[in-house]
């Protein structure tokens, strides 16, 4: 804490004081106090070396108080040295501030109310035998009228606060109110009064107003150029003390700190021997040796009382303090050690003094801060101009647009291509992440939860774009083909077998697994599509963020494109349509080659020597697809997670999900001996009669007859199955039923279908429908959406309505701080010679 050493070498020590409004038993030259309305007798040259003083100590302090309500008025962030008041409720803080003021304005009564910083600039005026107080305007530097009415003061307070919390719609504001008083009574001093701590919050009130209050305290007294003057009762004992521990948290070890015991009144009649009293004004034992507070009390009569009366009974309460720890406590007290702590004049004093000596410590940072901010504000200023400027300038805007959008495409290129910044960890997505954002949560028709490999890296760009590449090859693979019903199978078995031909079992599947890809694929090409979309659309502001770094890097200024709004909004959109269209373009293609691929014309479904591809496949794309690079805590679950989601090289029984369940189907049906079709005369099994009854075939010459009349191959006829061997309707027991081969071939079919399409159509088009044009086309295509049109059209991106008018205003508000910070630095230039 700051320790009031320098008292001893103050100037009221070298004089000798002569009270006039003391009481009667005061006698001149005693040891107590001097009141506030004593007069000084000095040497001639004492006197005017104290006047040179106090005129410079005067323009410091004015100096600083215009800088301060410039601050306040722009959002200035300075390093004013401030002193904040904190305390808890009801622990003396306003009756401290009236005291500091000298005289009364009823601040106890909004005490409650109050949920603003209030910051009092004291000003000692000895011409103004009355106070004249004025409240700084909301948004400005400027005062009001003086107002004289103490009344009035509180009633001020009050409304700004209820005003400014009902347009915040909050319970408490650090934005504070500014008030000037000049007084005659005064010193130069400026304080910063915070709301008391509390421990519940008023009816009506939220309940976290205790909290933000306690919160809102910590920011305003964390600044180190300021100094905390803590408040707390004399009848809290301080290992007890409720708010100790938050100033604990601001300044640890209290160097910043002074703090005062008020209502130390309260405590004397417990002080009956020397020792008591020296042990408790020494606070050692909980504060440290170094840290040593002051003891303060002050007058309680809240009756109306003229502010010279109010000032004696200051003066009079000190005097009764100093008198009681002489004469009440047996022994007295250590004055020589404790006396130039106890008393409200010398904490009075010391404040003043402290914060001056504060002032010019800090003279020599605030010039150059402020040499630099006026720098800065005329160039906000030239920038300004500029653009109101180029407003009436096509060729320019046209020029610095064009190259703004080429900046950003080539900025979207290189995170294409593979690029570190901006941060991955900030910017970055993971797979969960990715599907929240863009509200495609699932696969359509995808039951099991794919989580391709790093998926819970973040990645962006080129990296983000592979991995729902293979996202989609897991989903694909996931998929088998569905089971159909009987009557599906017969309804399209009977109608082959009806056209006659030799594979009308092989037509039938390959019917059923076209339906099936087309139902089943169609909704997972358009979801890898969406994705695929989202993960480009999210580059655009990886793009502005690298275009802002790289021209802090280089000192971009010029054709700064930061503030037009209606451009900016303009480029998304067209980089939004840009993307869209892609988007569109790739479903119609992969729709294509799902339709080349279904297509009854297709190939597909009749390679007799098709090998699954999966081995080449894995081969080919290991270094893109196999590379887990995320920290994951079990190898057995990445073990897991990888059998499940990806194809892998050498095991054509292990493949991914769907997959080896058909695989391992059909090996197992084609182990099973399927007898050829009987003859017309040898029935299938020993339900033939039945089951030809069942179908209601009573005539056995027609349908020999017929069977031998298709191409002579009874052993590959359907209709002769189905007639002969009769299993399509039953209950499908009998493994080599017709139904049974069908289901299998189908799920053949289906995988043939999805490994073509997945593998050597679907794969190629999305990268070469979304990347290739990212890389190559995008800025042509932003070119020709934003700058194909006229110039009016152009412009409107640049002059919205009243859009000239909203910079002239802003134009004005600079040149306005220019001027107030102009006039401050050359006030402090002026300061700084007199140092």
């Amino acid at each position: 804490m700051f320790l009031p050493r320098t008292f001893h070498s103050t100037p009221h020590q070298h004089t000798s004081v002569t009270v006039a409004t003391m009481s009667s038993s005061t006698v001149a030259g005693s040891d107590t106090p001097p009141s506030f309305t004593a007069t000084p007798s000095k040497t001639p040259s004492s006197k005017a070396s104290s006047r040179r003083s106090q005129a410079e100590s005067k323009s410091r302090f004015e100096a600083y108080n215009r800088l301060q309500a410039a601050a306040v008025a722009f959002s200035e962030t300075m390093s004013i040295p401030e002193i904040v008041a904190v305390g808890g409720q009801s622990d003396g803080k306003s009756s401290l501030l009236e005291a500091l003021l000298g005289f009364r304005f009823n601040v106890r009564e909004v005490e409650m109310g109050t949920r603003r910083p209030l910051i009092l600039q004291m000003v000692h005026d000895a011409s103004a035998l009355e106070p004249r107080c004025r409240f700084q305007e909301e948004d400005s530097e400027e005062y009001g009228s003086p107002l004289v009415l103490a009344s009035a003061i509180a009633d001020i307070i009050k409304s700004r606060t209820e005003a400014l919390l009902k347009k915040t719609k909050a319970a408490v504001s650090p934005k504070p109110i500014v008030m000037r008083a000049e007084y005659a009574h005064c010193p130069n001093l400026t304080i910063i009064d915070t709301p008391g701590f509390v421990l519940k919050a008023k009816k009506g009130e939220p309940e976290n107003t205790p909290d933000e209050i306690l919160s809102m305290v910590k920011s305003l007294a964390s600044p180190p150029h300021r100094i905390l003057l803590f408040l707390q009762q004399s009848s809290v004992e301080w290992c007890s003390s409720l708010w100790l521990d938050a100033i604990r948290e601001i300044d640890p070890t209290y160097r910043r700190t002074v703090i005062v015991v008020s209502k130390f009144d309260n405590r004397l009649k417990e002080f009956g021997d020397r020792w008591e009293v020296d042990r408790y004004l020494s606070a050692s034992g909980y504060l440290g040796d170094s840290t040593h507070p002051f003891f303060v009390a002050l007058p309680k009569d809240r009756g109306n009382v003229s502010n010279d009366e109010f000032r004696r009974q200051i003066s009079q309460v000190d005097s009764e303090v100093l008198r009681h720890l002489r004469e009440g406590v047996k022994g007295g007290f250590d004055e020589e050690k404790f006396k130039s702590y106890i008393g409200f004049g010398r904490l009075r004093d010391f404040l003043e003094s402290e914060l001056q000596k504060k002032y010019k410590e800090a003279a020599p940072a605030t010039l150059a801060l402020l040499e630099q901010r006026c720098s800065e504000v005329t160039s906000e200023l030239a920038r300004m101009d500029s653009k109101i400027q180029a407003t009436s300038d096509v060729s320019h805007l046209r020029k610095f647009a064009m190259l703004h959008v080429a900046s950003i495409s080539n900025h979207v290129g290189a995170l294409i291509d593979g690029a570190a910044d901006p941060s991955p960890e900030q910017w970055g997505k993971t797979t969960v992440e990715e599907r929240s954002q863009s509200g495609i949560g699932v696969w359509p028709g995808v039951i099991a939860c794919v989580n391709p490999p790093n998926a819970t890296l973040r990645l962006y760009g080129g990296a983000a774009f592979e991995r729902v590449m293979h996202e989609f090859r897991c989903a694909a693979y996931s998929i088998e083909c569905p089971s159909v019903s009987r009557e599906k199978v017969a309804n399209i078995l009977l109608a082959h077998a009806g056209r006659g031909g030799g594979r009308g079992r092989t037509e039938a599947a390959a019917e059923i697994a076209r339906a099936a890809a087309k139902s089943w694929l169609a909704p997972l090409l358009d979801t890898a599509c969406d994705r695929l979309a989202f993960v480009l659309g999210s580059l655009f502001d990886l793009a502005l963020e690298r275009n802002r770094i790289r021209d802090l890097e280089c000192g971009i200024t010029g054709g700064n494109m930061d503030g037009y709004v209606g451009f900016h909004a303009a480029l998304r959109c067209a980089y939004n349509r840009f993307i869209g269209n892609l988007a569109k373009n790739c479903k119609q293609l992969v729709r294509h080659h799902l339709d080349s691929a279904t297509s009854p014309y297709s190939q597909v479904c009749y390679f007799n020597d098709y090998e699954p591809s999966y081995n080449k496949f894995s081969q080919a794309s290991a270094s893109s697809f196999f590379l887990e690079l995320s920290d994951t805590s079990s190898a057995s679950r990445d073990a897991r997670r990888d059998q499940e989601n990806i194809p892998p090289e050498n095991n054509a029984q292990e493949t991914t999900p769907g997959k080896a369940a058909e695989t391992r189907d059909a090996l197992r049906e084609s182990h099973i001996t399927i007898p050829e079709t009987p003859s017309p005369d040898q029935p299938g099994d020993a339900a033939y009669g039945v089951v030809k009854k069942e179908l209601g075939i009573c005539n056995d010459v027609g349908p020999r007859k017929r069977a031998s009349r298709m191409g002579g191959n009874s052993k590959n006829s359907d209709y002769v199955t189905l007639q002969n061997g009769g299993v399509l309707f039953g209950n499908g027991e009998r493994s080599g039923s017709a139904y049974t081969d069908i289901c299998i071939s189908a799920a053949q079919h289906f995988a043939r279908i999805r490994e073509v399409l997945v593998e050597r159509g679907v794969t190629s088009t999305l990268n070469s429908g979304f990347l290739t044009p990212c890389r190559d086309r995008i800025f042509v295509a932003l070119g020709l959406d934003l700058f194909a049109v006229n110039d009016e059209k152009f412009m409107d991106m640049f002059v919205a309505p009243g859009a000239i008018d909203v910079l002239q205003s802003e134009r004005e508000s600079l040149m306005k701080r220019q001027k107030i910070l102009q006039s401050c630095l050359n006030e402090f230039k002026t300061v700084a010679q007199g140092l």
